[in-house]
């Protein structure tokens, strides 16, 4: 008897699990003495959660409270502050009832789509563009709208692109930062975009999770302030360093409060407790944070000197999140090839563009620099001399 399967089952991978997978083999693989692999290919902080989290993770532990369900938006506490966040960032006020903590924002996705959308709903969104976005929205029975950006516009989408766009789509989601090309909208043109949405009836998911994380060349904004009707998506994930925790958080316009609420209690009934209690006291520990972030700061300048020294000469403008994407057509016309030979060759994973990119990824590679210092300074010698070789 042959069973039928639901078309979720046909989602394809996120790649860059899989070169995670490849690169913890190779790495166990090593001979006692080896050089290690630089890890590359994945935008995980390389260190843990700051120490207040920590703490404040250890006392709920030890005293004995129950660390149970909280309701399906998440602990007051942590809602309240959150909502002090966006006065204290972006001056803007919020309602701590428009927050809804999320399992990372992973799992703010969904609850947003099936908010939001209904099946056979077009949703657009630039590529290249997180995997996900696209992956779940298949998954749930909606169409992911691609728009090919290029340099051009910095790898974002346009007005003028949406304005050519007919029919125009049910949603737009926009990420600035951006993962995988780390280019940002500045807040004028995110402006522009979100008033657009608005009066076209055009859903705007604003994806923030890379916020906290920019280097000066573009002033961070929130889609929230020019747009009442927006969906905004962060995560303790990546200024945080909380990935594991998987804790993360909606801005909701009133309209989507209750049917997300709705949706929150029947899905994953709530974020796990403790990691609600130690996001609330990572939101207090800046100066530790902005040390990290001054980090990867360095990492970056490392990186931008030395990849086009090594041959790596074609890269997006780097505002923001901890990433590079670079385009290696000169190198070659198979990225997943050449990061697999990468791996062995040179010892450094990273990940292909076509994770990120379906039509023209096969030409684009991105670096991650949000690992140890002393590993990204070492990356662009040992492909040099790969390259050489």
């Amino acid at each position: 008897m042959t069973l039928k399967t639901g078309r979720g089952a046909e989602a394809p991978p996120f790649i860059v699990m899989d070169v995670i997978a490849a690169a913890n083999a190779r790495a166990a693989a090593l001979p006692l003495g080896a050089p290690g692999i630089l890890r590359m290919e994945v935008g995980q902080p390389g260190a843990g959660a700051p120490e207040g989290a920590i703490r404040a993770a250890e006392a709920a532990l030890r005293s004995g409270a129950p660390l149970g369900y909280t309701e399906a938006f998440g602990l007051s506490v942590l809602r309240e502050r959150i909502a002090r966040h966006y006065q204290d960032h972006y001056g803007l006020a919020v309602s701590p009832a428009r927050i809804a903590v999320t399992v990372g924002a992973s799992g703010a996705f969904p609850l947003a789509f099936l908010a939001a959308f209904d099946r056979g709903d077009r949703v657009a969104m630039a590529a290249p563009f997180y995997p996900p976005y696209a992956n779940i929205l298949t998954a749930l029975g909606m169409e992911p709208v691609l728009l090919e950006c290029g340099e051009e516009t910095r790898f974002q989408p346009t007005l003028a692109l949406l304005e050519r766009l007919d029919p125009l789509p049910d949603g737009l989601i926009v990420a600035s930062p951006c993962n995988p090309a780390g280019t940002m909208l500045p807040p004028e043109e995110l402006a522009a975009i979100a008033r657009w949405c608005h009066e076209k009836g055009v859903r705007l998911v604003s994806d923030e999770i890379y916020h906290g994380l920019s280097w000066g060349t573009v002033e961070e904004s929130t889609a929230a302030a020019f747009s009442p009707s927006a969906v905004v998506v962060n995560s303790f994930s990546k200024y945080w360093c909380m990935t594991g925790w998987r804790i993360g958080w909606l801005l909701l316009p009133e309209d989507l409060i209750r049917p997300v609420e709705c949706l929150a209690q029947n899905m994953f009934i709530s974020a796990p407790h403790v990691a609600q209690i130690a996001a609330a006291a990572a939101m207090d520990c800046g100066e530790e944070l902005e040390a990290r972030k001054a980090g990867y700061a360095r990492s970056r300048a490392l990186l931008l000197e030395g990849l086009p020294r090594a041959g790596f000469t074609r890269i997006a403008a780097a505002d923001g999140a901890f990433y590079l994407w670079c385009d290696v057509g000169h190198l070659t016309n198979d990225a997943t090839g050449f990061t697999a030979r990468m791996l062995d060759g040179a010892g450094i994973a990273a990940t292909p563009g076509v994770d990120f990119d379906r039509t023209r990824g096969s030409r684009f590679l991105r670096f991650s620099y949000c690992g140890a210092e002393a590993a990204m300074a070492e990356a662009p010698g040992r492909l040099a001399k790969w390259l050489e070789g």
